[in-house]
């Protein structure tokens, strides 16, 4: 996910600009701490492959569970490592949702092998398990969930079929900073998780990712991978790229971590309020937080009738109240136009579903306005 884009619309297609909003969907929390630290790196002369990235990974792992982090340069290239470093290439196939940013996808073909589109639940957007099973092939060579709004897919059944099917399970966890699956962190459960911090997430660093792992061989291959494949200066083992998170944006991802607990127990929070007032309508369809899950609310997303749908866009954009369709289906965009995917159910969700602002900085007054604009619609 990246920030905020005037393209997004109803149905996905490009739309006039829209006011600007009083009210953001996102607003990231930043403040002295980050700029002391950036300028403390500044100082130091190290801006990349430093103390700070060895620090920023070190949390992050330790965090999710895991017992590696290795720090990216955004979440899409740290994807394709997680493929290039599993030896996934032409020929192999990697089953992904179509309700999720287009990099969850696109990241598969970068690395030349085929995505293969399955379905979601109706009432969570988690990748739905049996839809995986029946479309994995001999050629499937990993399932990738994506931890929709930050609440965790169904990870034991998930990695079970993996194993079963001979195929990795990499976590697309861009949305799923702190998250928690029965009581193991998000990250930690498949073979791989990619963490993202683009502007819209819980916590920031502007741009970049961090991929977890429990996997040695895995983490040593993306580090290779991340920096020109050097084993040693100037000593390349494998073909690498430039893939690398600069000094300044992990000093600004330690400070988002000590932020991060305070910045869930305020989403929550307003998810709750807001969930409370727009139960007063029973035909708005809610977020369901599964009960063996610490879900996030990275996004809160509502399901309502199409017709309405477009009645509560144009009503939160008179009172400009910034919203998004997240995410219009991958498979239905023109880069995978010669695919034919049978995907009811996401089908039926993209006409309706819409994101409402959750962010933290919101008042209590400014989460009222949010639900009595949809409600009067």
């Amino acid at each position: 996910m990246s920030g905020y884009d005037p393209l997004a619309s109803v149905g996905g297609a490009a739309a006039a600009p829209r006011p600007e909003p009083r009210i953001r969907l996102a607003a990231p929390i930043t403040g002295q701490e980050e700029v002391d630290a950036v300028a403390e790196v500044l100082a130091s002369g190290i801006l990349t492959n430093g103390p700070r990235t060895r620090d920023f990974e070190q949390r992050m792992a330790e965090r999710h569970d895991a017992a590696h982090a290795v720090a990216m340069a955004n979440g899409t290239v740290a994807l394709a490592a997680m493929y290039l470093a599993a030896g996934i290439g032409p020929g192999d196939e990697v089953i992904v949702p179509s309700l999720t940013f287009i990099s969850t996808a696109t990241s598969v073909l970068h690395v030349g092998a085929t995505p293969v589109f399955a379905d979601v639940e109706e009432d969570t957007y988690l990748l739905d398990v049996d839809d995986v099973a029946r479309r994995i092939t001999s050629r499937t060579k990993a399932i990738v969930p994506v931890h929709y709004a930050g609440q965790p897919a169904d990870m034991d059944r998930l990695v079970d079929l993996g194993a079963e099917a001979g195929a990795r399970v990499f976590e697309d966890a861009a949305q799923a900073h702190g998250a928690r699956f029965r009581g193991r962190g998000a990250g930690s459960w498949g073979d791989a998780g990619m963490f993202s911090f683009t502007p819209t997430k819980n916590i920031t660093t502007g741009e970049g990712a961090v991929v977890t792992t429990n996997d040695d061989e895995l983490a040593h291959r993306m580090r290779l991978l991340r920096n020109h494949g050097m084993s040693a200066q100037y000593v390349h083992d494998v073909l690498g790229y430039n893939w690398r998170l600069s000094e300044l944006q992990s000093a600004m991802g330690c400070c988002q971590m000590d932020r991060l607990d305070d910045i869930l127990t305020a989403k929550r929070a307003n998810a709750a309020h807001l969930s409370a007032r727009l139960a007063e309508d029973p035909a708005i369809g809610l977020p369901v937080a599964a009960p063996d899950r610490e879900h996030p609310y990275m996004l809160f997303t509502i399901r309502l009738e199409p017709e309405r749908r477009a009645r509560v866009a144009a009503a939160l954009d008179d009172a400009r109240i910034e919203w998004r369709t997240y995410f219009p289906p991958a498979h239905l965009q023109p880069v995978f136009e010669s695919e034919r995917a049978d995907l009811p159910v996401t089908d039926h969700l993209a006409t309706r579903i819409l994101s409402l602002p959750v962010h933290t900085r919101l008042s209590t007054a400014e989460l009222d306005l949010v639900a009595d604009t949809v409600l009067a619609s």
